[in-house]
């Protein structure tokens, strides 16, 4: 059985070598298996509540590890370090090489912890960012060199935010829109706030421009893709005043115009092809709201002759819509 990271080992002298190849994780026990960034298998410590204690396997030159709950970060660091001494001895693929590099990173998973807690007030969920982090943990263990003379933690913060910020880009917006446009949307919002404390006031599309060396058009096309970062329901309820209902009842309608516009459309130049006294007739009749007798007396003509010419009329125009192309 090989050793797990959360269960307690004791060093007791053995004639089996170890194994070749890790037993397979059990995702209940804090870890889950995943592929690091060179496409091999490694185990993905998941987020835990409380560290449990861990103990190395008899590999020379490796000190007894605490629980990593009670590991200062002082003796964290001083701990990676012999085991990133220890690591670049080992061959990759090992039993002991897995061990040793699955100890780092619960050893620093602190720093994950840390980076994620900035983006705390996103929308994603904290598990989920720490999760995002934790793969930058790992890549940063994977290209870490003492012989540089960087202590981990400030050669691995970079690659762990960077790794969250990736996530952020291309997951959490609604609507893909292109990097150019995300950045910018970044620009935009920092200098809105710059001008709006300078100015007292919300800074027009010209004063953005002008702060940031663009043109009036790419600012608002920048604040045309801000929209696509988040989206809401049109079934969401409102929460500040339940009573409201959903922005869909509240922004829509049925407007009973739009049946009769293909009708509209479509009499227009046969009503433009009649003799002006039968284009009058119908204004009167239709947009003026006049009866045929006002009618009548306006041209100086029966109410009969009016009744007469405004029906051959509507025969006329209900003949040209029915028509067959």
């Amino acid at each position: 059985m090989s050793p797990r990271l959360d269960a307690s080992h004791t060093q007791t002298a053995t004639s089996t070598p170890p194994p070749d190849r890790l037993d397979p994780i059990d995702l209940h026990d804090g870890v889950r298996p995943g592929r690091d960034e060179r496409g091999r298998t490694a185990a993905v410590p998941a987020p835990r509540t409380a560290a449990a204690p861990a103990g190395l396997p008899d590999i020379p030159g490796l000190p007894d590890i605490p629980p990593y709950d009670q590991v200062a970060p002082d003796d964290a660091r001083a701990l990676s370090k012999t085991l990133f001494e220890r690591l670049q001895s080992l061959a990759e693929g090992t039993h002991e090489h897995a061990y040793v590099r699955n100890t780092l990173v619960e050893l620093n998973l602190a720093l994950v912890k840390f980076a994620a807690s900035r983006f705390r007030s996103r929308s994603e969920p904290l598990e989920d960012i720490i999760q995002v982090g934790t793969i930058g943990l790992i890549k940063a263990i994977d290209r870490f060199e003492l012989s540089r003379g960087v202590e981990f933690p400030t050669f691995a913060m970079p690659t762990i935010i960077g790794e969250i910020k990736r996530f952020f880009r291309d997951t959490s917006w609604s609507v893909r829109v292109p990097r150019r446009l995300q950045e910018l949307r970044l620009d935009l919002a920092k200098a809105g706030d710059e001008l709006a404390q300078r100015l007292d006031r919300a800074p027009t599309v010209t004063e953005l421009a002008q702060h940031l060396g663009l043109s009036a058009e790419e600012v608002v096309e920048g604040m045309a893709a801000s929209n696509a970062y988040t989206a809401s329901s049109l079934d969401a309820q409102p929460e500040d005043d339940d009573s409201e209902g959903a922005l869909a009842d509240r922004i829509g309608y049925e407007d009973h115009g739009i049946e009769g516009i293909e009708y509209v459309e479509s009499l227009k130049p046969l009503i433009a092809e009649l003799p002006s006294r039968d284009r009058k007739i119908l204004s009167l009749r239709f947009v003026a709201n006049m009866t045929q007798s006002e009618i009548g007396e306006e041209l100086g003509i029966s109410q009969m002759h009016v009744s007469r010419l405004l029906t051959r009329t509507l025969v006329r125009l209900r003949k040209g819509l029915t028509v067959e192309e």
